[in-house]
C-alpha cells in the first residue's frame, strides 16, 4: 500500500490536487468564500516556496561566481609570479556557463601549482647553496642551517637565472678561496719542512679544517683564515730568513776557523750540509731541516768549539805561517831575524791583544808581500846565480892553469881540457854579466828607493868589490909578467957569462888536486856570502853612483834589520894571485 501511495504521490500534480480539493469541498459543502480563501492561501504558500528556491539558487550563483572569480584571481597570480603564459593552456572568456568556465579553469591551476611547488624548491635548492657559501666565506657556515623562506611573488625564470648567477659567482670565488687556501697550506707545509717544524700543529692553530685530511670541499675559506694563513706564512719565511742568516753566519765562521787552523777536508764534510748554504737566496734553500733550529744549534757548538781550540792552536798555526815566510826570504838570499820574529808572534799572541784572525791576515800579507817582492828579484838574482858560477869557473881554471901536469896522459885529462876550454868562453863573458847585472841592479833601487840586498850584504857592494879585486888582480897579473921577463933577462945574461943556463926552480912541494872551489878563493872570486865591512861598502858604492849616498838600507817586512860588523870582514889581498896563461 505504501508503494500504491508512493506511486500515487509520484504521479500527482498540482492540478490532480486542485481537482482532488474541489471533490473535498464538495463533499464537504465548503462555501466559495471558504474555498476562496484557502485557495489564496495555497497560491501564497507556492509563491513562498518559489523565492525561497529562487534565492537559493541566486546565493548558490554568486558563490559559484565567487569561486570563478577567486579561480581567475589565482590563475592570474600564479601566472604573473612564474612568468610565463605559454607554458600553460588558460582558457578564453566565451559564452559557457560558469560552471563550464570553472571546470576548464581548474586543470589550469592545478599545472600552475605543480609549476609554482617545482619552481619554489628551485629557488629554495639555489638559495640555500647561495646562504652555505656566504656563511663559509663569512666563517659562520655552522649558523647558517635554518630554512629559508622563498617570496612565491617572483618566481620567473628570469628570477631564477639570476640567483643561479649569483650561485655560480660564489662558487667561483669559492673555488678561488679554496685554492689560495690549499696554496697557503703547501707553503706552510713546505717552510715547515725547512725549518724542521711540526706542520700539522702549525696549520691547526690556523684553523681545524685545514688539518683534516677528510675531504678538500670541508676546509675553511672565510677571511679571517686567509688573513691568518698570510700571517702564518709571513711569520714563517721571516723565520726562514732570520735562520737562514744565522746559519750563514755560523758558516762562514766555521769557514774562517778552518782556513785559520788548516782543518782537513774530512773534518769539513761533517758540515758540508751547514756551508752549501753559505751563499744561497732564501728561495734556494728547499731542503727538509736545511733551517732547522737543532742544525743551528750544532753549527753554533761546533763554532764554540774551535773558538776555544783556536787559541791553543793559533802559536803552530803562526810559526807555520813564520816559517813558510822565513823559506821565501830565504830563496830570494834576503837576511832576516827570525828568533825576534818568532818571539815577537809569541808574545802577541800571549798578551791577548790581537786578534787571532788579524794576526794572521797581517802574516798573509806579509807572505804575500814577499812573494812580490821574491818575483821582483828573480830576474837579478838569476843573473847573480850566473854570475857566481862564472866566477867560480873562473877560480877553477886558474887552478887549472896553474896545475903543470894538465897535458899529461892523466884520467879525465881530456874532461878537464874541455871544460876548460867553455870556461874560457864563460869568463871572457864576466864582464858583460857584471855590466848588466850592475845596470838592473840600480835600475830596481831607484824604482823601490833601497839597496838591494843579498845574504845582508848590499849586491852593488859586492860587485864594486868584484870589480876593484879584478882590477888589482889584472895588475898583479901585469906585475908578474914585468918580473918574469927581468928574471929571464937575468938568466940570460949570466948564461951569457958563465956559459950555462940555470934550470928553473921547481916546486918541490905536492902537486896541487884541479878541481872546483866550493865557495870562490884567494883570487877575487865573490863567495855566496861576500864578507865586507858595512862602512867600505858605502864609501865604495858612492864612488860609483852618488844617488846611493842618500838611500837606506831598507829592510823587507818581518826583517829584523842586524849589525853586518860581526859578520863582515875585508876581503884579503894578501893571497897571491898568479898570473893566468
Amino acid at each position: 500500500m505504501a508503494d500504491a501511495e508512493n506511486s500515487l504521490l509520484g504521479e500527482t500534480t498540482c492540478g490532480s490536487l486542485l481537482q482532488k480539493l474541489q471533490e473535498i469541498w464538495d463533499e464537504v459543502g465548503e462555501s466559495d468564500e471558504e474555498r476562496d480563501k484557502m485557495l489564496l492561501q495555497i497560491e501564497q504558500e507556492c509563491l513562498d516556496v518559489y523565492k525561497r528556491k529562487v534565492e537559493q539558487a541566486a546565493n548558490s550563483r554568486a558563490q559559484l561566481l565567487q569561486v570563478l572569480s577567486d579561480a581567475k584571481l589565482e590563475l592570474s597570480t600564479l601566472v604573473s609570479a612564474l612568468g610565463d603564459k605559454s607554458s600553460v593552456g588558460i582558457p578564453e572568456k566565451g559564452s559557457e556557463t560558469i560552471k563550464e568556465q570553472l571546470a576548464a579553469i581548474a586543470p589550469a591551476l592545478e599545472q600552475l601549482w605543480k609549476q609554482k611547488e617545482e619552481r619554489v624548491k628551485e629557488f629554495s635548492d639555489v638559495r640555500s647553496q647561495i646562504q652555505k657559501i656566504c656563511g663559509e666565506i663569512a666563517g659562520n657556515a655552522s649558523e647558517q642551517t635554518g630554512a629559508l623562506a622563498v617570496d612565491d611573488s617572483d618566481l620567473s625564470l628570469k628570477k631564477l637565472d639570476e640567483y643561479q648567477v649569483k650561485l655560480k659567482e660564489l662558487q667561483k670565488e669559492k673555488s678561488d678561496r679554496l685554492s689560495k687556501v690549499l696554496e697557503y697550506v703547501s707553503t706552510v707545509h713546505d717552510l715547515c719542512a725547512v725549518l724542521g717544524m711540526d706542520f700539522f700543529s702549525t696549520i691547526t692553530e690556523v684553523h681545524p679544517s685545514l688539518g683534516d685530511s677528510t675531504g678538500v670541499q670541508s676546509k675553511s675559506i672565510s677571511n679571517d683564515t686567509l688573513s691568518r694563513l698570510a700571517k702564518t706564512v709571513s711569520a714563517l719565511n721571516e723565520d726562514k730568513k732570520q735562520r737562514l742568516h744565522k746559519l750563514q753566519e755560523l758558516a762562514t765562521q766555521l769557514i774562517d776557523l778552518w782556513n785559520l787552523m788548516d782543518t782537513p777536508e774530512e773534518g769539513r764534510r761533517l758540515f758540508n750540509h751547514v756551508t752549501c748554504n753559505t751563499s744561497a737566496l732564501v728561495d734556494k734553500v728547499t731542503g727538509p731541516g736545511a733551517l732547522a733550529l737543532d742544525l743551528i744549534e750544532q753549527a753554533e757548538v761546533e763554532v764554540d768549539r774551535l773558538d776555544k781550540l783556536k787559541s791553543s792552536r793559533m802559536k803552530e798555526i803562526a810559526l807555520k805561517r813564520q816559517v813558510e815566510l822565513e823559506k821565501i826570504f830565504a830563496s830570494v838570499h834576503i837576511e832576516i831575524d827570525p828568533e825576534a820574529a818568532r818571539e815577537k808572534i809569541m808574545a802577541l799572541i800571549d798578551s791577548g791583544n790581537v786578534e787571532p784572525t788579524e794576526l794572521l791576515a797581517d802574516m798573509d800579507n806579509q807572505i804575500m808581500k814577499a812573494k812580490e817582492e821574491a818575483l821582483s828579484r828573480k830576474e837579478i838574482l838569476d843573473r847573480v846565480e850566473k854570475w857566481m858560477s862564472a866566477c867560480e869557473e873562473e877560480s877553477w881554471l886558474e887552478d887549472y892553469n896553474r896545475d903543470e901536469n894538465r897535458y899529461n896522459a892523466s884520467r879525465g885529462a881530456h874532461l878537464n881540457l874541455k871544460r876548460a876550454e867553455k870556461a874560457r868562453i864563460l869568463v871572457n863573458k864576466i864582464p858583460g854579466m857584471v855590466d848588466t847585472l850592475v845596470a838592473k841592479t840600480r835600475a830596481w833601487e831607484e824604482d823601490r828607493g833601497i839597496s838591494f840586498m843579498y845574504d845582508g850584504v848590499p849586491l852593488l857592494a859586492m860587485l864594486d868589490e868584484y870589480a876593484m879585486l879584478r882590477q888589482e888582480r889584472e895588475e898583479e897579473k901585469r906585475r908578474l909578467r914585468g918580473q918574469k921577463k927581468v928574471g929571464e933577462q937575468q938568466n940570460m945574461e949570466q948564461e951569457t957569462a958563465f956559459g950555462s943556463r940555470l934550470s928553473p926552480a921547481r916546486s918541490s912541494g905536492p902537486k896541487k888536486v884541479v878541481g872546483p872551489r866550493a865557495n870562490g878563493g884567494a883570487n877575487g872570486t865573490p863567495s855566496r856570502r861576500l864578507s865586507l865591512n858595512a862602512n867600505q861598502n858605502s864609501s865604495r858604492s858612492a864612488g860609483k853612483d852618488g844617488k846611493r849616498d842618500s838611500m837606506k838600507l831598507a829592510a823587507p817586512a818581518n826583517i829584523v834589520t842586524v849589525s853586518k860588523d860581526d859578520a863582515a870582514s875585508h876581503v884579503s889581498r894578501t893571497d897571491s894571485v898568479p898570473a893566468s896563461p
